[in-house]
């Protein structure tokens, strides 16, 4: 089952980017989209710290029990792959 994990933030120059993760079926996918844009941007990849805000809220997901173990390690491994880490 896909699940979308969404929310909104303001960035340092005042503008709103709306981020969307999608998690499942062995993938993980990232978008988002600045107020000042029109579509979403899938190609740009995220930083270290939309990984690390990500995987927090996954975590958090999980031990509410609104995310899968399954999902958590999967943006685990996702992250480390991304970022070079040896897990």
């Amino acid at each position: 089952m896909m699940r979308q994990v969404c929310w909104i933030e303001k960035l340092e120059d005042g503008i709103k980017r709306d981020v969307r993760w999608t998690v499942g079926r062995g993938q993980v996918k990232w978008q988002t989209k600045r107020a000042d844009q029109e579509r979403f941007d899938y190609d740009t990849p995220p930083t270290q710290e939309d990984w690390d805000n990500f995987l927090e809220r996954m975590e958090n997901r999980y031990n509410r029990r609104n995310a899968s173990f399954d999902d958590l390690q999967l943006v685990r491994l996702a992250r480390a792959k991304a970022l070079g880490e040896k897990k």
